[in-house]
């Protein structure tokens, strides 16, 4: 998969792609990620890419000039199976499923947004979907473009050590109509101040542990995320993992 992310910060992802599963899928060679700067597109000679927002309202938005010419420029023929993402707060919410496809495209170009946030001609006009990670506002789109990054390129086939981790995780649906939380875990020792790890788990009966994994997961869900199955939160609105 070929990732490309737009923004005004490139150096902004030398961390987050440089370590864990990111950095071993594109070793690997399953992921190709690559960062643009915005302004490199910008063709005045102050390299502009934001603007007074029209109607007086306060702060900056970014051009669409720059955006529609870095897309452009990157991508110069759109295909069905190559998405462009813009990454805002008024999108919509990002989660399992969402990654699931985004997975499946041979190609994913994030744009980050910025300060007040980006002409809605892009959102409009350029923009295959529009996403957020959560319901909170962030000071750009880069670190909602790192978590999508590493949500999407772990499930690539390959990049997990074993398959079967990413689809027992969180949120994902194992074939029952639900996308649970993923089953608490236990591990050495089998007893840590008087707190032992369930019996089940070591006796070694894989079809009780499946069981009891599937029974735990249920009721933690039920417990911290009861609208994930059709219920009402005690906790407040909750937002996606990230």
């Amino acid at each position: 998969m070929k990732i490309d992310i737009l923004t005004i910060f490139p150096d902004f992802f030398r961390g987050p792609l440089d370590y864990g599963i990111v950095r071993k899928a594109q070793e690997a060679g399953l992921a190709e990620i690559e960062v643009h700067d915005l302004r490199a597109f910008a063709h005045d000679r102050h390299r502009t890419v934001d603007d007074r927002p029209f109607g007086g309202a306060g702060g900056m938005v970014l051009k669409c000039e720059p955006i529609f010419s870095a897309v452009e420029s990157i991508w110069p023929e759109r295909a069905p199976d190559r998405q462009v993402v813009l990454l805002s707060a008024q999108g919509r919410l990002f989660d399992q499923p969402m990654a699931n496809r985004l997975k499946e495209s041979a190609g994913i170009l994030l744009i980050c947004g910025r300060y007040e946030g980006v002409d809605e001609r892009v959102a409009e006009h350029l923009a295959d979907e529009e996403i957020s990670i959560g319901n909170y506002v962030l000071s750009g789109g880069e670190l909602a473009a790192a978590v999508v990054v590493d949500t999407v390129a772990r499930l690539l086939p390959g990049v997990l050590g074993n398959e079967a981790s990413s689809a027992f995780e969180s949120f994902q649906d194992t074939g029952h109509g639900e996308g649970l939380l993923d089953c608490p875990h236990w591990t050495r020792p089998a007893e840590f101040r008087g707190w032992k790890a369930p019996e089940v788990l070591l006796n070694g009966n894989h079809e009780e542990i499946r069981k009891f994994r599937r029974k735990i997961a249920r009721e933690k869900t039920e417990k911290l995320r009861p609208d994930l199955i059709g219920g009402e939160g005690t906790r407040g609105p909750a937002a996606p993992s990230s």
